[in-house]
């Protein structure tokens, strides 16, 4: 069985081993692959594994061999799901591999914007502490997290691991969710509709999945119902947020502060002006890089793709 790999330096830049994918089949691995390469590496493939490339009509009806895709992510909007399925090919995702990385990240970049953590280094570095006439100084507003209130767009693995940690820093947790009525609920936490939880929160994080029907959520209209300096944080998926909305908000002061590891584009222009911006942090989409969880990523893969040959496929999606 061949095994293609199309985009594995996301995940696995040199410092993890191919090894357990390599155990099922001939295994070919790339470290990047552009759109018009894509046909062509699939070539007498059954196994096609995507982090980021995109599989479409076009690769299925170009590689008739193709029986199987691994979406090396939680999300899986690069694949053509409804084309794969008329092709009898089967595709799967890794769900709950980033859970504790991601959700930590949140708090790295609400913090970040919260504390100024890297504002006042810098500051101390550049000898300001050293010339101020007393025992501490700051530069810029500090906000206590403690009392407010954390508003999560969607609490699946990785929402109701963000609830935890809000709790614990105090805050109230407010969540929307298609189906709260399946959701774990913790203790602290309520549901409410959308409308509900971005005019009550003070911070919003978005944790769903990248659908039509998701596709630019936080917008003028939705942001127009935002409590008035409330903080956005996006580590889902860039599209979930118009960003021109979003930069006017930000610049109008309606939203006070936003924590991007994620955008529409990516990587985004060189001109982009949220890099202009003080009251953005932004990251290059990195929330689920830590070596733990890239480790569980190809673990995971492997006992997909494992699962599949042996005629019990598990975490399928279409």
């Amino acid at each position: 069985m061949r095994i293609v790999i199309l985009d594995g330096s996301a995940a696995n830049p040199g410092d993890l081993s191919w090894t357990p994918i390599a155990q099922l089949g001939e295994l070919v691995v790339h470290d990047f692959t552009q759109p018009e390469q894509t046909i062509p590496r699939l070539q007498g493939a059954q196994v096609a594994l995507t982090n980021k490339t995109v599989l479409n009509e076009a690769v299925f009806a170009a590689c008739p061999d193709l029986r199987y895709v691994g979406v090396l992510a939680t999300g899986y909007n690069v694949v053509d799901l409804a084309a794969a399925r008329v092709r009898g090919i089967l595709v799967t995702n890794i769900p709950a591999y980033s859970t504790d990385s991601v959700a930590q990240f949140v708090f790295a970049l609400l913090l970040e914007l919260c504390s100024k953590v890297a504002l006042h280094d810098q500051a101390v570095r550049d000898g300001e502490w050293a010339r101020a006439n007393q025992f501490c100084f700051w530069k810029a507003p500090l906000v206590e997290l403690a009392g407010k209130t954390m508003g999560l767009v969607g609490y699946g693995n990785i929402g109701s691991a963000v609830a935890r940690i809000a709790l614990a820093f105090g805050m109230q947790v407010l969540a929307c969710t298609p189906h709260p009525e399946k959701a774990a609920s913790l203790s602290g936490v309520a549901f409410a509709s959308l409308d509900e939880v971005l005019a009550q929160s003070d911070v919003v994080s978005l944790h769903c999945p990248l659908f039509d029907s998701t596709r630019r959520l936080i917008r003028a209209e939705t942001i127009a119902t935002m409590k008035d300096g409330a903080i956005l944080i996006n580590t889902s998926r860039g599209a979930l947020v118009d960003e021109p909305a979003l930069i006017a908000a930000l610049q109008n002061g309606v939203i006070a502060g936003a924590g991007l590891d994620v955008q529409e584009t990516e990587p985004p222009a060189a001109d982009n002006p949220l890099y202009d911006m003080d009251n953005v942090i932004l990251t290059p989409h990195m929330g689920w890089k830590g070596l733990e969880t890239r480790q569980r990523l190809v673990a995971l893969l492997a006992g997909n793709i494992r699962s599949y040959l042996e005629g019990r496929p598990i975490h399928v999606v279409s």
